[in-house]
């Protein structure tokens, strides 16, 4: 998410042409590799021709490669130091969501009827009880798997940022259908959001137990011709939410700007702006400031289109105070089941979704029997000490994605969490769920050609960048790339890479950060091959 000094694209960055450029847990602890070597490492020329370059002078890189077959440290940098990890974070965080849940756990969001009914006529209320699933069928295939674009629309600050195809109502959709194949064509009272899973947690994003197109609205604007008022098109539509727009497309080589402003609760909002003609749709969102009264009246106007009536005003607050104590004896009459929780996690580090991560935590509370979602970190903790055999000290985490300025990370700890991962039955599977450099996700679009890594890299960035107003600059916190190097002969060698510190005079030149990080793992890859 694009914020400045809270911070900045805290999870990933990306470069685009416009700027230049089921978890089986082993029984008992497992070793996961050898200590790591000295500070003053040869990397080669190449490699320390770029970690020498303008902007790096203060500073420091952190780098550790192992091969976790014979344990060998193949090169070490200041790897039991402590780094900004950025979304690195996401790797702790999903790897132990993915122990505590398991890969085949579904969230299944019933609709519960309560009151008595009278023929086709509910005297009573309709309660959808969210389980925290993060998409509600919003990405969901046909094929059952969780659709993603390399640049999220929750990241539409960043250029090439686009929308999935699947309509973002469709598990609302689906539970109204099924209401109306259950017999209910009337509702005479209410429909009603129960969010009581869990307490909402002092995270950012902040998770919520029922998520509609990620608490977003989608803002799309397509230019026409010069001088006249550019498309927009916006969804998920859902009363009262209302959009405006007059930008106007410029001729070519005019500027694109467009700004996006909202009303305090949300529900008008407003774009203003220019976009240069013949160029690409640019995406921008509009946050959902009541997920639960937005809901609840996409869900009444889910209920109209499949034939059932409420009587009750379709918008409005949420009537959470009418909710009862408890459901015992109160039939169901609907219920949406997610996708298999190992397509979450392939959504989560794909594309280092923030909301995702953060609700990762409340996700393994509520395994636990908690309503706080700050109990999960107990959970990580048990997690990297008895089962993957981790010294947690290694890790200082406050939330689930790696957007908190008191985070840290050592290289050797998320390299051991990479090589426990290679001792378990899905470790193909954790691998592919990582961004491939050249090819999807976050390192998608680097390494495209003229790369022999292209492939053969299987990495979770982390990026934090901030403002220094002192020096009129940025200031790049964190670029890091922790994950699998594999090997022209296939084997699979454990790495980190990162630098902390670097500066920046403006934001096309802090994207030869990312790339210069995305180059020293093409190039450890290509040293690994030829057997340097």
């Amino acid at each position: 998410m694009t914020e400045r000094m809270r911070p900045m694209f805290c999870g990933r960055i990306r470069t685009w042409a416009a700027a230049g450029a089921t978890l089986t847990a082993l029984s008992g602890a497992v070793s996961v590799g050898p200590a790591a070597a000295a500070h003053g490492d040869d990397l080669g020329p190449a490699i320390e021709a770029i970690m020498h370059k303008p902007g790096y002078e203060h500073a420091q890189w952190g780098l550790l490669e192992t091969d976790p077959e014979s344990g060998q440290v193949i090169h070490s940098r200041f790897a039991n130091q402590f780094f900004v990890p950025g979304s690195t974070v996401k790797l702790v965080t999903i790897s132990t969501a993915w122990h505590t849940l398991g890969p085949d756990h579904r969230f299944t969001t019933p609709v519960m009827a309560t009151g008595h009914r009278t023929g086709s006529t509910l005297h009573g209320n309709l309660a959808l009880v969210a389980q925290g699933d993060l998409t509600m069928g919003g990405r969901t295939k046909p094929d059952g798997s969780v659709d993603y674009t390399d640049i999220d629309h929750t990241e539409a600050e960043l250029p090439g940022a686009t929308l999935t195809p699947e309509n973002p109502l469709a598990g609302i959709n689906q539970i109204a259908r099924q209401i109306r194949k259950a017999g209910i064509t009337r509702v005479d009272g209410n429909v009603i959001i129960d969010p009581r899973l869990f307490k909402l947690p002092d995270l950012d994003p902040q998770p919520t137990p029922l998520i509609l197109n990620d608490n977003l609205i989608d803002l799309l604007t397509t230019p026409t011709r010069p001088g006249q008022q550019a498309k927009l098109s916006w969804r998920p539509q859902v009363a009262p939410y209302k959009v405006t727009s007059s930008v106007r497309t410029v001729p070519s080589g005019g500027t694109t700007s467009i700004n996006v402003t909202a009303s305090p609760d949300g529900t008008r909002i407003n774009v203003t702006g220019t976009i240069t003609a013949g160029a690409q749709p640019e995406l921008r969102v509009s946050a959902i400031k009541d997920p639960n009264a937005f809901g609840r009246t996409a869900l009444i106007e889910a209920l109209a289109r499949a034939g059932v009536t409420v009587t009750a005003p379709p918008t409005g607050p949420n009537p959470q105070k009418q909710l009862p104590a408890s459901y015992r004896s109160t039939p169901r009459v609907a219920a949406y089941a997610s996708p298999p929780y190992s397509q979450y996690a392939k959504l989560i580090l794909k594309v280092s979704h923030n909301l995702g991560a953060n609700l990762a935590l409340c996700n393994m509370a509520v395994a636990r029997g908690s309503k706080n979602c700050f109990d999960a970190f107990p959970i990580e903790h048990d997690f990297l000490t008895d089962v993957a055999g981790i010294d947690p000290k290694q890790f200082q985490l406050s939330d689930g994605r790696g957007g908190t300025p008191s985070e840290r990370v050592t290289p050797k700890g998320l390299v051991e969490l990479l090589t426990y991962w290679l001792h378990t039955s899905d470790a193909k599977a954790f691998r592919r769920l990582l961004p491939i450099l050249g090819v999807d996700g976050s390192n998608g679009i680097s390494c495209k050609t003229n790369c022999p890594a292209k492939g053969k890299v299987f990495a979770k960035p982390g990026t934090i960048v901030g403002d220094d107003e002192l020096n009129q600059q940025l200031a790049a916190t964190a670029q890091n790339e922790a994950g699998y190097l594999k090997t022209d002969d296939g084997r699979l060698l454990t790495f980190f890479v990162g630098v902390n510190g670097a500066s920046s005079p403006d934001l096309p030149s802090f994207l030869s950060i990312f790339n210069d990080v995305n180059q020293i793992t093409a190039l450890l890859q290509e040293q690994a091959s030829a057997g340097n």
